[in-house]
């Protein structure tokens, strides 16, 4: 043996992994032809894990020790499995031969999973229903020699990649059945996400176990609905906040009036207000009259409320209304009505102008009557 191997070979080694990658979760410990001297110092780190190998040999019984953190003297005392397999039976003072397998066991987060397809749900609402999901889960490594051998086994590095995708396929996929059992209907889904997230946890830690991995939180994050499942939560949504649509239409007609109040005489001001009114009456008609089968002749009306006075208006040849009175005086404020613009109302033989008629006297007072013929 030259000199410069002699006292290298004096010195004792130092087995460590240094590597601060956030995604490596194993690391084999590089060492020139496996082989480590006796005395050799081993440093585990904390939130590292270091496991020994016997010469490669990836079989459940050949996986020998498991370091946690510290530091230790590599011998006969701190390697019993090992120097069983050797059959070490008096110690031994020559190299030998071993893999080191360092594992980080910190908590890996912001691990992303969705469903690879709508789940179908059976909703008491809106029937059958296609939901989607995505979220994020969190895993760390609980059992290093069931993921050295079913996992990692001789790769130099062993990353979170190698792994996400198969576990994401397995949260994506289990989702799918957690929330139709769950029983909460699709309206309500967003509202129960951390209890999603438990189920769904309790459903597939077997699973992530069957690794060597602890499956440590899944979060759901969100619940994505078909957007007609969408429209209609917004449209109830909507009628709830409206609530007595007679009084909605009526907040709507009084709006048109104060609005036409404020630009007194002009055109637009007055047909608003006739809009409005219209409204007003169409609306509040519509929503606090009972459902009743239609007349089955022509022209027949209901009569009218008590204390209410409206008329007819012939228009184009046409009839329209009833309107009431408010109504028609933003009509003939706005040239609609004229005086001999035809007119009825329940209780009249026929027909007649409207410049005849004393309830609408006062629709006229404002409006000037024609000019006198030349």
């Amino acid at each position: 043996m030259g000199l410069w191997n002699k006292l290298t070979a004096e010195f004792i080694d130092i087995v460590e992994w240094t590597e601060d990658r956030a995604d490596v979760m194993v690391h084999r410990f590089e060492r020139h032809q496996n082989e480590i001297k006796m005395g050799a110092k081993l440093t585990v780190r904390e939130g590292q894990l270091a496991v020994m190998v016997n010469e490669g040999q990836l079989g459940k019984g050949q996986v020998a020790d498991v370091f946690g953190p510290g530091m230790y003297t590599l011998n006969t005392e701190n390697l019993p499995i090992l120097a069983t397999l050797k059959g070490w039976k008096y110690g031994f003072n020559s190299p030998f031969k071993a893999e080191v397998y360092f594992f980080n066991t910190r908590i890996f987060t912001d691990l992303k999973w969705g469903t690879p397809g709508p789940a179908t749900m059976r909703d008491p609402e809106f029937g059958v229903v296609r939901v989607t999901a995505f979220g994020l889960y969190a895993i760390r490594i609980q059992d290093p020699k069931t993921m050295l051998v079913d996992l990692v086994g001789t790769k130099a590095e062993f990353t979170v990649a190698d792994i996400e995708e198969n576990l994401r396929g397995k949260v994506g996929s289990r989702i799918k059945e957690v929330m139709p059992e769950a029983g909460v209907p699709v309206i309500d889904l967003e509202g129960k996400i951390s209890l999603l997230g438990e189920r769904l946890k309790e459903k597939i830690a077997a699973d992530f176990a069957k690794f060597g991995l602890e499956l440590t939180e899944v979060q759901v994050q969100d619940i994505g609905l078909p957007e007609e499942v969408e429209k209609a939560i917004d449209q109830q949504g909507a009628m709830r906040a409206i609530g007595n649509m007679h009084q909605f239409a009526q907040y709507q007609a009084a709006q048109a009036m104060r609005d036409a109040a404020q630009n007194p005489g002009t055109v637009g001001g007055v047909m608003g207000l006739g809009v409005g009114m219209g409204l007003n009456q169409t609306m509040g008609g519509l929503f606090q009259q009972p459902a009743t089968p239609a007349p089955a002749a022509a022209g027949i009306t209901p009569p009218p409320l008590p204390g209410a006075v409206s008329f007819f208006v012939a228009s184009n040849g046409q009839q329209t209304g009833p309107f009431e009175l408010a109504v028609l005086q933003a009509q003939a404020q706005a040239g609609q009505l004229l005086r001999d613009t035809l007119v009825w109302k329940p209780g009249m033989s026929a027909w007649a102008p409207a410049g005849e008629q004393a309830e609408l006297t006062a629709c006229f007072a404002q409006v000037p009557p024609p000019l006198p013929q030349a």
